[in-house]
């Protein structure tokens, strides 16, 4: 039987990468990439050479069958996303499921992920809280909005910059105006900052700032 590596990559800060990532990369049979262009550069930079796929939302169905056979085989291959965690909001899932189904050994590696460091600096507790990924775009998005408004513990979400304003604007509906909010951008990256402030203070900000870069947002408990 092979194994499957899970490795998380930086979000923007290469340094964040861990010498147990390097190390794995350097010595797995084949790595997967959401995108082969991205991974190539931080490879690069850690001078890691070793065969590169594809495997992302688009195609992870029609490769899943050959990959498992590859690791039934007793091939070793990582999987890694643009950024951070796979599975996390990324591709991984469906694999992991798979090599699970077929008992193939899966190791994910502790590393880079948004939501945890944005969560942290929030100021809101930390001991429980939910996270959502990105919400729903349409079809039961009001359902979740309205659950998650009666909700107590923190509340965590990634958001794209061109609808970060519109979805402040929507929470305010169901949580109300004067809910708290911490709203993080570019993380690890070079313009990363933290707005504190309730929900319709956030939207008045973004109104004049222009939103740009990947955002996680923090809505404290009812």
């Amino acid at each position: 039987m092979g194994k499957l590596y899970l490795v998380p990559t930086p979000l923007g800060n290469l340094a964040d990468f861990t010498y147990r990532a390097v190390n794995v990369l350097g010595e797995v049979d084949l790595i997967l990439a959401e995108d082969t262009r991205t991974s190539t550069k931080l490879l690069n930079h850690y001078n890691i050479s070793r065969p590169l796929q594809s495997f992302h939302m688009h195609n992870e169905h029609k490769k899943l069958e050959r990959i498992i056979s590859q690791l039934n085989y007793g091939k070793t291959i990582a999987m890694i996303s643009d950024a951070g965690t796979p599975g996390i909001s990324d591709p991984g899932f469906l694999l992991v499921r798979e090599a699970i189904a077929n008992n193939i050994e899966v190791i994910c590696l502790p590393g880079p992920t948004a939501l945890i460091p944005a969560l942290v600096q929030s100021g809101f507790p930390t001991e429980r809280f939910i996270f959502e990924g990105f919400l729903p775009l349409k079809k039961g998005r009001k359902t979740r909005l309205e659950q998650l408004s009666q909700d107590s513990r923190t509340i965590v979400f990634y958001e794209s910059p061109h609808k970060l304003i519109k979805t402040l604007t929507q929470l305010i509906t169901y949580f109300q105006g004067e809910r708290q909010v911490a709203i993080s951008r570019e993380m690890t990256k070079i313009y990363e900052e933290t707005y504190r402030g309730t929900l319709e203070e956030a939207v008045v900000h973004f109104n004049e700032k222009v939103p740009k870069g990947e955002f996680v947002v923090c809505i404290s408990g009812n």
